[in-house]
């Protein structure tokens, strides 16, 4: 696609909206949904949006006439990393933290760059930048002081705080493993053809785990008030987001992407800070601000990998 002004302007707005209702989702919608079990929460939040893009996008099921083998591959690996346990890993890091930290947890998968980019050098062989590793592990070690500040970790008070650190580390790097191979089915497909069937494939995979889990009984205890929030999720946060995320990458290159998304952690903080009255530490200002200038100086070497949700 020919990048005009125009276009790179409306990208970068879509992009940046897109950033802004993921940390609106993950500040204020999804933790909401805490009083149901997160193989349920994690299957609906997929069920839903793709049943509401099938009234827009049935004709993408004739793609599987032509899809290959290598296709279904790439298109299982996205939907089970990107989808399936990155969702899982970031929706279960919410639930623990009952509503304390909830930027903390966001700000550490935004690490997902960082992934991304050391899993594109080793499945697609794309060259690192020479100072990647340094800025790498600035923005990791940043993102543990964001976590814990000077101290070490507490396995007595603190485990629900380390675990969701660590489920939002997961998060970050399903995410980025999603974002490469993702990278991979673009070169053949529409960001169209790319969503709808990581939708489709994810709410197959989610139903598997519903059954085995038994987890689907939880439709019944299913509150007015989480069918609410699901919807909100279904048609801003979810695959409305997604669609405008990937319609504004088409425009821009990825580091004015890498540089949009910063809506992402600063609304975040936003939204934490006026709903829920949480507020960052001076240790946890600083670090977020060291991570996010790391992953921007990361992203600015290695262009032909973006971070995407």
């Amino acid at each position: 696609m020919i990048r005009t002004r125009n276009s790179i302007i409306t990208g970068a707005v879509a992009i940046s909206f897109s950033a802004v209702l993921w940390g609106l989702d993950g500040v204020v919608l999804t933790p909401r949904l805490y009083n149901l079990n997160v193989f349920y929460v994690v299957f609906m939040l997929h069920a839903i949006p793709f049943l509401f893009i099938n009234i827009f996008f049935a004709k993408q099921y004739a793609k599987i006439k032509i899809f290959s083998t290598e296709d279904y591959i790439t298109l299982l690996i996205i939907s089970l990393f990107g989808g399936a346990i990155g969702t899982l890993s970031i929706v279960k890091a919410l639930f623990l933290i009952n509503f304390q930290q909830l930027t903390v947890v966001i700000l550490l998968q935004k690490l997902q760059p960082v992934f991304a980019i050391a899993l594109a050098s080793i499945l697609l062989k794309e060259k690192l930048r020479k100072n990647f590793i340094m800025w790498g592990s600035i923005a990791i070690i940043s993102g543990y002081f964001m976590t814990f500040g000077f101290k070490l970790p507490n396995f007595d008070s603190g485990v629900n705080t380390i675990y969701a650190a660590l489920l939002a580390l997961l998060a970050a790097l399903s995410f980025g493993s999603s974002t490469v191979f993702s990278k991979k089915i673009l070169n053949k497909y529409d960001y169209k053809t790319a969503t709808f069937y990581r939708y489709g494939f994810t709410t197959v995979i989610m139903l598997i785990v519903l059954l085995v889990s038994g987890a689907y009984t939880q439709f019944n205890l299913t509150t007015s008030q989480n069918w609410l929030f699901f919807s909100i999720i279904a048609l801003t946060t979810g695959s409305g987001a997604i669609f405008l995320y990937y319609y504004g990458l088409m425009r821009v290159k990825a580091i004015i992407a890498t540089i949009c998304e910063l809506f992402f952690p600063s609304s975040a903080i936003l939204f934490d800070y006026f709903v829920n009255g949480a507020i960052l530490s001076t240790v946890q200002w600083i670090s977020a601000v060291i991570m996010i200038f790391a992953i921007i100086s990361l992203n600015a070497g290695n262009t032909k990998v973006s971070a995407t949700k």
